[in-house]
């Protein structure tokens, strides 16, 4: 990996900074410092790509009007149990968490909640929504359809989203069990990073606009595509590829968002479909409550057995033996904390141009 150099700020400050950022574009206060919280989750979390690098893209596409900023969030349809919302085009990392909390809602009363959305934005990192599930002791699901990004299996182009998927177990003395991620190779937003680096990326993530696998992030960039999780049918790229279609389905077709191809871009840089078969971007969530199924404390020592027994396999050559999914970005996130959010360079002159052009100080 290229040495970049990298400025620590407290994700306190980082936080302050984005919400006055939404304040300024009239988003509500209580909306702008919900939104604010998922970025900073992610930047604490060593998601870096979905944390205040994105700032530049919010800035751009509230300034033109593309996002709205005070959406009248609404449920167009729903159960004791299931909604589907329709979000007015507001921004996702104001949608998705409001959505989340319905289906947490439905869940305590009728024992599982699930919630699509329709004509919504990037909604940061699925991580957020299921961290926020087990906070109320549910096990959380979520996940969102994007912009064209990944090719399918044995295509040359574009014409499925990253599509992430979380989920998240709770334990009694253990630290959850936290799943989150995309259902491509690697996530668009490591290209992004890869290219600020000047660096190169492994083969298998991408190819370029002719199909061939390419390690440079700007063949991926100039009209090349992501893989799918596993890259090629030897490897299970198939695999990838139907995860990518199941969240596609649940959260673009179930919701009456766009899908596959016609789901809009979240970037001004990315080309704009022309043709709509919905609106705007879907998420989906979902929340089970844990004593609908079995005694809460009894699941909650078994996931700790199940931590430990896994914690216990004889590791591989030359590692330190398996991790649980979740155990790094915690890591991560206790770091950070105490030492501060690092961010290379060129984020770093995003937010003081964003600073310049609003009047918010950033140092």
């Amino acid at each position: 990996m290229t040495d970049v150099e990298t400025k620590s700020f407290p994700v306190e400050a980082l936080c302050e900074f984005s919400t006055r950022m939404f304040l300024h574009f009239g988003v509500p206060k209580t909306d702008a410092m919900q939104a604010a919280e998922v970025l900073a989750c992610a930047d604490l979390r060593g998601i870096d790509s979905h944390g205040v690098a994105r700032l530049r893209t919010y800035f751009e596409m509230l300034a033109l009007g593309r996002i709205n900023p005070g959406p009248q969030i609404k449920i167009v349809r729903s159960t004791l149990s299931t909604a589907t919302v329709d979000g007015d085009n507001g921004l996702g990392l104001v949608v998705g968490p409001q959505s989340n909390r319905m289906a947490m809602d439905m869940a305590e009363k009728a024992g599982s909640g699930w919630v699509s959305v329709r004509n919504t934005n990037h909604y940061g990192i699925a991580g957020y929504y299921v961290l926020k599930a087990l906070e109320r002791d549910l096990i959380g699901w979520a996940m969102t359809n994007s912009t064209k990004l990944v090719a399918p299996l044995w295509g040359a182009e574009r014409m499925l989203g990253t599509n992430p998927i979380a989920i998240a177990f709770p334990g009694k003395e253990e630290p959850p069990i936290v799943i989150d991620m995309a259902t491509c190779a690697a996530a668009y937003g490591k290209i992004e990073m890869a290219r600020r680096r000047g660096e190169k990326i492994p083969e298998g993530w991408s190819v370029d606009r002719q199909g061939h696998v390419t390690t440079k992030p700007d063949d991926m960039v100039n009209g090349g595509a992501l893989l799918p999780l596993g890259s090629d049918r030897d490897r299970g790229g198939h695999k990838g590829y139907a995860l990518a279609i199941m969240v596609d389905v649940l959260s673009g077709v179930l919701s009456g968002a766009n899908w596959g191809p016609f789901t809009p871009p979240f970037a001004l840089r990315q080309e704009i479909p022309k043709r709509s078969v919905g609106k705007g971007i879907g998420h989906f969530f979902g929340a089970m409550r844990i004593d609908g199924f079995m005694d809460g404390d009894s699941f909650k020592r078994q996931i700790d057995d199940y931590i430990r027994v896994f914690r216990a396999t004889k590791p591989a050559p030359g590692t330190n033996g398996p991790l649980l999914p979740g155990d790094p970005e915690r890591e991560m996130e206790e770091a950070r904390r105490k030492k501060g959010v690092p961010l290379i360079l060129p984020v770093v002159e995003e937010l003081r141009d964003i600073s310049q052009k609003t009047g918010i100080p950033f140092d």
